[in-house]
């Protein structure tokens, strides 16, 4: 079994930012079998060091989606090792894998996946709650006050913004203080004054808080805010490096027909 795991006291990890997060070595992942297989990650090798911001990015059916679903213990690789904040999840059991991303996954959505019952405070608290640990009233308080929502949150998220209700799922990912954050397009739903507070935020994250993140975009925009911009092509990595410019990120997504 999984043996519990406990969260770092401060924000900042004490290991050196070159220590890589996440990992994934040689991993597939294939769907279907036969003639009817298709291969969605092929050989695919990589690190993710701490304390930095990866967009992903590629064409539709590139691999990107399944590529973090499986970094994130969503999904198992067909074959390879996939090993996160020092434990290999690539063969946990179900079971083991649920308590894993309680304690060191945080997840922001494209479509925010708040609970439209609770209120925004009690969704940001919530996988504390679900995991059975209390708040760290501190930590917390200067989360919702990074996001800039203390004037909402008794709102239910019937009542926010779409930008309101991703800036409860930005302080919500990042409550638990979490080895890394997930971002599945965070400003898909969002209008560009919003997508652009969110970016700033995670930035912020990263910067002021030493958070990892991990984020699949088809926004240009997005990815160059990143320190990093991995392209995949027909599961495979093309590209690996820095983003640069929304200019750069552009051409590159052109020259693979992205």
């Amino acid at each position: 079994m999984l043996a519990p795991m406990s969260m770092p006291a401060t924000p900042l990890p004490e290991q050196p930012t070159t220590t890589p997060i996440v990992s994934a070595r040689d991993v597939c992942r294939t769907f279907g079998s036969g003639e009817a297989a298709v291969n969605a990650l092929c050989d695919v090798s990589l690190e993710f060091p701490r304390g930095k911001l990866t967009a992903i990015m590629g064409p539709s059916g590139s691999g990107k989606s399944t590529l973090m679903h499986v970094l994130a213990g969503l999904d198992q690789p067909t074959s390879g090792i996939v090993t996160l904040d020092g434990i290999e999840i690539s063969s946990l059991e179900d079971k083991e894998l649920t308590q894993l991303r309680r304690e060191k996954v945080g997840f922001i959505f494209q479509s925010f996946n708040l609970l439209p019952v609770l209120t925004a405070r009690e969704n940001i608290e919530l996988p504390l709650s679900i995991a059975g640990r209390e708040p760290d009233g501190d930590w917390v308080e200067r989360i919702i006050d990074t996001v800039g929502i203390r004037d909402r949150l008794k709102h239910r998220p019937s009542e926010l913004s779409g930008g309101q209700q991703q800036r409860v799922a930005v302080a919500r990912a990042l409550a638990s203080r979490p080895a890394v954050v997930f971002a599945d397009e965070p400003t898909g739903n969002l209008d560009s004054k919003s997508g652009h507070d969110v970016l700033d935020l995670l930035r912020r994250s990263v910067d002021d808080f030493g958070q990892t993140i991990v984020m699949v975009t088809h926004d240009a925009n997005a990815a160059s805010v990143a320190d990093r911009l991995l392209m995949l092509e027909d599961g495979r990595v093309v590209h690996d490096g820095d983003a640069g410019s929304s200019e750069d990120v552009y051409e590159l997504l052109k020259s693979l027909g992205g």
